[in-house]
């Protein structure tokens, strides 16, 4: 018996299905206004001389980590750094992680270099990671502000942000990351235009 694979088909589809999640976006006036909402505490935050941190999982770890070079170093323009760092050190998530366990990673590292005025960009899918909550939990605690990217509903993290931006999508994760990436770029040029 012959197993017939259509590969593009498959690849059609994915495309498809990203390409209809960002005209739903698009078109969604509450996710545009909680896009140009969490600009505005961007913004804020470093005028006033805060710095952001961010954090995630897997690929939201990896969107974490680009957020953060992308303000340090640069996007579109020719500017001063922004103060911004990821909490993706591998030596300080072992070793957390090792002493205190792993839903502890990111918070012991936010309650390290969080200061009042400072800003976590926390980033899950699911809204429901445990490392990531205790890493807003933690930051309400220091003073800061909570930016979140989620999805599915945003789960108990957009409870605890200040502005939570949740992707109407219930599906896979990587259609979620798709658009948080967007988002993440958005935001950037944002900044850009407004303090550069």
């Amino acid at each position: 018996m012959n197993i017939i694979f259509e590969p593009m088909t498959r690849i059609r589809t994915h495309f498809e299905e990203g390409a209809k999640l960002a005209a739903d976006v698009l078109n969604d006036a509450a996710f545009l206004d909680a896009m140009d909402r969490g600009a505005d505490v961007l913004i804020d935050s470093l005028q006033l001389g805060g710095k952001v941190l961010s954090c995630g999982n897997g690929g939201s770890m990896c969107d974490a980590m680009h957020f953060a070079e992308e303000l340090s170093g640069r996007y579109r323009s020719d500017r001063r750094p922004f103060a911004a760092l990821s909490l993706s050190d591998p030596s300080a998530m072992t070793c957390i992680g090792n002493d205190y366990g792993f839903e502890h990673v990111f918070a012991r590292q936010t309650a390290a270099l969080g200061q009042p005025g400072d800003l976590l960009l926390a980033i899950s899918t699911s809204g429901n990671s445990a490392n990531v909550l205790r890493a807003a939990e933690e930051a309400k605690r220091r003073g800061m502000r909570v930016l979140s990217l989620t999805g599915n509903g945003g789960g108990a993290l957009a409870a605890l942000s200040d502005v939570d931006v949740c992707v109407p999508w219930s599906g896979y994760a990587d259609r979620i990351q798709e658009v948080h990436i967007r988002c993440i770029h958005a935001w950037i040029d944002a900044i850009e235009d407004a303090l550069a």
